[in-house]
């Protein structure tokens, strides 16, 4: 007797469950034993913009297992990890005042744009501001990173007119209002 064929609709839908599965993320707090998986984040997302950068402005960007020990020590640190535990997304951020917040180094592997994670992401590290009673959010980015700029836009960021020296690229301020 030979076997009764799947229907194509069920492969079809198994397919798409199994996909979806293998986009869906949480969100923590990054952890010590994260710094692998945080550097690869951080270089695979910044790797395209790295011939637009100063040499020392990208090393300062992608950093290194010890400079990013000390931001561990130094801010919360919130990863995106996917189904399978493949950090997929992270950024940094803390109070720097009583009313300010800073975010700093966000990045989301490239096969993550447009899934949520850098929403969630930046949700979190306000979240996190706010309850450090910070009333406002800054961050600075840099002019070869528009789709970013776009983002932060999209999201209440506006642009503040600071323009500092970040290794002799300029680096431009945005905040908003939490």
């Amino acid at each position: 007797m030979l076997p009764q064929p799947i229907s194509v609709i069920y492969v079809q839908s198994m397919v798409r469950s199994s996909f979806l599965m293998q986009l869906s993320f949480a969100i923590r707090r990054a952890m010590p034993s994260d710094i692998h998986g945080i550097l690869a984040c951080l270089h695979t997302a910044f790797a395209p913009y790295q011939n637009s950068y100063i040499p020392a402005a990208y090393a300062d960007t992608v950093l290194t297992p010890d400079t990013l020990r000390l931001r561990l020590q130094s801010m919360s640190i919130f990863v995106a990890v996917s189904a399978v535990g493949e950090i997929v997304g992270t950024i940094a951020c803390n109070a720097v005042s009583r009313d300010e917040g800073h975010l700093r180094g966000m990045a989301v592997l490239p096969g993550w744009h447009g899934m949520g994670v850098a929403g969630a992401l930046l949700k979190c590290a306000e979240s996190e501001l706010l309850s450090h009673g910070c009333k406002q959010a800054t961050l600075d980015t840099t002019a070869p990173l528009l789709r970013a700029t776009r983002f932060y836009a999209k999201n209440g960021y506006c642009a503040t007119g600071t323009v500092r020296d970040f290794f002799g690229m300029p680096l431009y301020e945005y905040a908003k209002r939490l």
